[in-house]
């Protein structure tokens, strides 16, 4: 029996929470009055935040990926190092208490 296996691309949405959009909307109106000759209203804020997450969020989203999946790499090359356990030790340390003992 032949199996064929299809990949498909996962396209990854990128969404914020509410309460994230809103401040967002916040800090870029405060932007606006303290950067710009003309302050930005709730909907163009609004407009400009989903552009943001849309267009630039995808590269933010995959820089961080990459820097948490090299940090994962990093710490599974080390795994031996970290959790290496000595085989065959029990003849060794009865050994070094009789030794000890002497």
């Amino acid at each position: 029996m032949w199996i064929h296996l299809q990949e498909f691309a996962r396209i990854v949405t990128i969404e914020i929470a509410k309460q994230v959009r809103t401040a967002a909307i916040a800090s870029m109106q405060r932007y606006f009055e303290e950067n710009m000759p003309e302050p930005i209203g709730d909907l163009p804020a609004g407009l400009l935040v989903n552009f943001f997450v849309q267009e630039i969020g995808p590269a933010i989203y995959n820089q961080a990926i990459a820097d948490a999946q090299a940090r994962l790499q990093m710490r599974v090359s080390d795994l031996n190092g970290e959790l290496f356990a000595d085989e065959f030790q029990y003849w060794v340390r009865v050994d070094a208490k009789r030794k000890s003992r002497r």
